[in-house]
């Protein structure tokens, strides 16, 4: 009988972090996390991880290749505060020291399938020529002390930024359960949005 009246969706996610362009540096990494409401919870997998170093090769002297995979199940009670992840990418300075080169977040994509998405890059901007300076000399960047904040948006419009690179990802998705509690994720008009989206407060974000 629970199988026919289920009281939760599930959502499984599997890709990968497939690499990322920044034409300025060389010998990345990237981290991730998701980032989701208070109605959703892990079931399987793993929430956040850190690739290997990567470096730029002859045959694409433009792309870092990182094929780092994700592999994550959640389940819920309603589409709201569906998972964003969150990907940091970071690199050595003119010094050696570890800084940020970009940050970047997007929502899991709503309709099972497989899906492609690339990410524009940011990092944090000094406010004044004095701080870019000290920071430079320092071998310190402004950076967040959670990656997080890049999903959340609140505060983010008094933060000065940079655009800087982008990072490709591809995923594919499975969810079971959801039209039994009335949500329809399938892709039936370009617009690519669940039915009752409007209702539950959820605003799709490409």
């Amino acid at each position: 009988m629970a199988s026919n009246n289920p009281s939760v969706f599930l959502l499984m996610i599997n890709g990968q972090i497939e690499g990322g362009n920044f034409p300025e540096y060389d010998d990345l990494y990237c981290k991730y996390c998701f980032v989701y409401g208070h109605d959703w919870a892990p079931t399987s997998g793993l929430e956040e991880g850190i690739s290997q170093i990567t470096s730029k090769s002859r045959l694409s002297p433009h792309k870092l290749i990182w094929n780092f995979p994700l592999e994550i199940t959640f389940k819920s009670t309603n589409p709201s505060g569906w998972p964003q992840i969150v990907v940091s990418v970071y690199g050595p300075d003119t010094f050696g020291n570890d800084v940020v080169r970009g940050y970047g977040a997007t929502h899991v994509p709503f309709s099972p399938g497989q899906h492609t998405k690339t990410i524009p890059m940011f990092v944090p901007e000094s406010t004044s020529r004095l701080q870019k300076f000290t920071s430079w000399l320092m071998g310190r960047r402004p950076e967040y002390t959670d990656p997080k904040v890049v999903a959340q948006g609140e505060g983010r419009e008094v933060t000065r930024v940079c655009s800087q690179g982008f990072v490709t990802l591809t995923f594919h998705i499975v969810t079971k359960d959801m039209k039994k509690l009335g949500y329809d994720g399938t892709p039936s008009d370009p617009s690519n949005t669940l039915s009752q989206a409007s209702s539950t407060g959820l605003r799709p974000h490409e």
